[in-house]
This record gives C-alpha cells, sequence and structure tokens, in this order.
C-alpha cells in the first residue's frame, strides 16, 4: 500500500506549455516537508508541447495522462480519487504560488478542527509576472488555492462534470451547504491574466452562469 501524505496538490492541465515550468518549481520549492506532500499532474489531451515541458519533473510528480479529453471537472476528480493526501488543493497550470502556501494553508486547517476548508487571498499577475493587483478571495472568489479536507470532498459528490465552467462555484454551493469555508488574507497564490483565461469566454461563462442558476433555483 502507497503511503499517504499530509496534502495532495492537483495541477490539471491542457495546452499550458509555456507556464506549467514556472508553475511546478514554485510547489517543488515549498517549504512544507516535501515528503507529506505529492503533486498530481492530469494531462487532458494536451496537443501542445505540455508534455516536453513537464519531462524534468516527471521524478517529481505524479503524472496522469488521459486517454482522450475529459473535460477540467472530471479530470480533477480523476486526480482526487488518485490521490493520498488528508487535503487537497488545486493549483492551475498558469499559476504559481508563494514558498509558503501548502505550510499556511495547512497549519490553518489543522490547528482548526471546526474548519472544513480554507481559502488564501491572491495576487493577479499579467504575463511578465507582474503584480495587477491584489484580491480578496471572498470577494473575488477563484477555483484554485482553497484547500480542503478529502473526505468532505469526496462527501459531496467531487467536482459535477457536467460543469465545463464555473465547476468551482458549483462544487463551492454544493460544499458550503454542509461546510464551513473560510478566508486567510494573505496573498499566497499568483493568479495570471492572459487571452486564454477560460473566464475571458464570455459565451461559455454566460452559458454555465445559466446552468448554476437552474441548477438550484430547481432545490429552493
Amino acid at each position: 500500500m502507497n503511503k499517504s501524505v499530509q496534502v495532495s496538490i492537483l495541477v490539471p492541465v491542457k495546452n499550458a506549455e509555456l507556464y506549467i515550468g514556472r508553475c511546478l518549481r514554485s510547489l517543488l520549492n515549498q517549504s512544507f516537508d516535501r515528503d507529506n506532500y505529492e503533486i498530481i499532474l492530469i494531462n487532458d489531451g494536451s496537443t501542445d508541447k505540455t508534455e516536453q515541458a513537464i519531462k524534468m519533473f516527471m521524478g517529481d510528480i505524479v503524472y496522469i495522462k488521459n486517454k482522450k479529453n475529459r473535460g477540467l471537472p472530471a479530470s480533477l476528480n480523476i486526480g482526487i480519487n488518485k490521490s493520498r493526501g488528508q487535503y487537497i488543493v488545486r493549483v492551475d497550470a498558469d499559476d504559481w504560488v508563494h514558498p509558503e502556501f501548502i505550510n499556511i494553508l495547512y497549519l490553518h486547517l489543522n490547528l482548526n478542527p471546526d474548519l472544513h476548508a480554507v481559502a488564501c487571498d491572491y495576487n493577479l499577475v499579467d504575463n511578465r509576472q507582474r503584480v495587477i493587483s491584489t484580491e480578496n478571495c471572498e470577494k473575488k472568489p477563484i477555483g484554485c488555492g482553497i484547500m480542503f479536507h478529502a473526505m468532505h470532498l469526496v462527501d459531496i459528490g467531487l467536482y459535477d462534470k457536467s460543469f465545463l465552467a464555473r465547476e468551482e462555484e458549483d462544487l463551492i454551493l454544493r460544499f458550503k451547504k454542509k461546510y464551513k469555508l473560510t478566508r486567510i488574507p494573505i496573498p499566497l497564490y499568483r493568479y495570471r491574466k492572459h487571452n486564454n483565461n477560460l473566464t475571458n469566454k464570455k459565451k461559455i461563462m454566460k452559458k454555465y452562469f445559466k446552468k448554476i442558476s437552474s441548477k438550484y433555483k430547481k432545490k429552493r
């Protein structure tokens, strides 16, 4: 049986050859004990040079390659099911994190047993890694930089695979019905803003906003 770890970091990736190296270097440069966390990278049908870009990291990550494109929520579920950690946190392939990212989120959860998940603030950065703004994760939430108890994610049924956008909104709405999510007001996450961000694709975002509205309106 594989030895368990404290934290599993999920990195879903599709066509991120330009960014994935920066992301993985930041995850390998954590102050947290390296033996106590794992990095699970899920390659969801990349057609660029992503696989070449991660070759040098293969000995340091758990690598999962989907045989066909499964979509972001399905890929995250695959990673969760593969994980060995007590806690789960997602970091997107085009982003990176502060060296204390894992340590601070882990300590906050581990020392506060009444909490079930913690999210940190983040810096919005451009492609030159310059800080555009510092954002409050409660006022402007994103799907990354949130550490959950793995068992609670399993309890709520993981990600809904039908949400190919706004998957994190659906997850958090379900999560908050049973569990408590709190904020750490420290910008430990670096959220890269570029033209390929899914949040820039207004038609897709609008479609899944309607889907969320419809899903939760029916349950009232």
